[in-house]
């Protein structure tokens, strides 16, 4: 048996220790990963716009209020091979996060979101309004005009009013405003073409504008969702008749901003092409973001002999045949009261 020589003994050595080395420092990877990153506040937020290089994007992370050594981040997101999967977008870290979770936040595109509320019967003007005290919501719609944005959305010369869905609607931060309305637009645009292809047969309506200005009608005027479908049955009735609406949400729709809260007689006389008194048949356009319910009660309504109905003072309604059992549900109701 031959004995090595010293320099072969050298290089097995050093070779040993380098394994040694490797492993250890491999050993010490694996831990670090898995450890909670110190923050510099409770909540660490980056933007990352498309394009940016991984090594930016750990620099940025640094500068946000990680506190580790940017290289070596970056050589975390390179080692893991998913560097160059890194996805745009806004993304937040709270105590406890790791270099493992902040890639895979990442990667997986898991963005911190935000939600905006947009409530039925709200009309295009409040929906507006509400956008823009949205957080993180980039306003891009707020200098278009309403034939502006609707042709921005791909219906040019369709009236806002009634053509988007009321829903939560979450969002990545920083998206803009319009691509919160192509959702509710899409939105309602698919719900009212279900409610519409599963209408019950014989209803006086032309078209599913025609249901939509109806549901639009009945989301203002219903106190409680149980009488929504007689409410809705009620309208029907009239407009099978040719008697007139006779109802005081399209009328004040028709006053719009300046209306305060005081409807009155003279405004009930006041021909508008919204005052359902002076005109019969529907107004040109919803009068409101109708809700689903609201979309199949007009679509299928309760069956009724009713023309006429009266709030209770209790959310409800009473529903009557004639104008003799309604003028005395008035006095019961309304002119009774204190």
């Amino acid at each position: 048996m031959t004995a090595k020589t010293p320099g072969v003994r050298i290089v097995a050595g050093l070779f040993l220790i380098a394994l040694v080395a490797v492993a250890v420092l491999a050993g010490w990877a694996f831990w670090w990963i898995e450890q909670p990153l110190r923050l510099a506040q409770a909540q660490v937020e980056l933007s990352i716009e498309p394009g940016t290089a991984p090594r930016e994007v750990a620099q940025r992370w640094v500068t946000a209020g990680v506190r580790v050594s940017p290289e070596l981040l970056y050589q975390w997101f390179r080692w893991s091979g998913d560097a160059r999967r890194i996805r745009a977008g806004t993304y937040e870290i709270e105590k406890g996060a790791t270099p493992r979770t902040l890639l895979a936040k990442m990667v997986q595109g898991d963005e911190a979101m935000e939600s905006v509320r947009l409530i039925e019967g709200w009309t295009f003007r409040q929906w507006r309004a509400a956008l823009t005290q949205a957080p993180h919501l980039k306003q891009a719609a707020a200098s278009l005009s309403e034939m502006e944005l609707m042709t921005a959305l791909g219906a040019p010369g369709i009236p806002a009013e009634g053509r988007f869905f009321p829903d939560t609607y979450r969002y990545s931060r920083g998206v803009s405003d319009i691509a919160v309305l192509q959702r509710a637009h899409a939105a309602m645009r698919r719900r009212l073409e279900s409610a519409w292809s599963q209408r019950e047969p014989g209803l006086p309506l032309k078209s599913a504008d025609e249901a939509l200005i109806l549901a639009s009608i009945v989301e203002k005027e219903t106190g409680r969702p149980s009488d929504r479908a007689q409410i809705a049955g009620v309208f029907l009735n009239r407009l099978r008749i040719g008697m007139p609406l006779q109802t005081d949400p399209t009328v004040i729709y028709g006053i719009g901003p300046q209306f305060d809260g005081n409807l009155r007689r003279r405004d009930l006389q006041t021909d508008t092409p919204f005052n359902t008194y002076t005109r019969a048949g529907l107004p040109p356009t919803p009068i409101s973001m109708p809700g689903m319910a609201a979309l199949n009660a007009a679509t299928n309504p309760q069956p009724t002999k009713a023309l006429y109905f009266v709030a209770r003072g209790d959310g409800t309604s009473a529903f009557s045949e004639n104008l003799a059992d309604h003028n005395r549900a008035v006095n019961q109701f309304q002119r009774s009261r204190p």
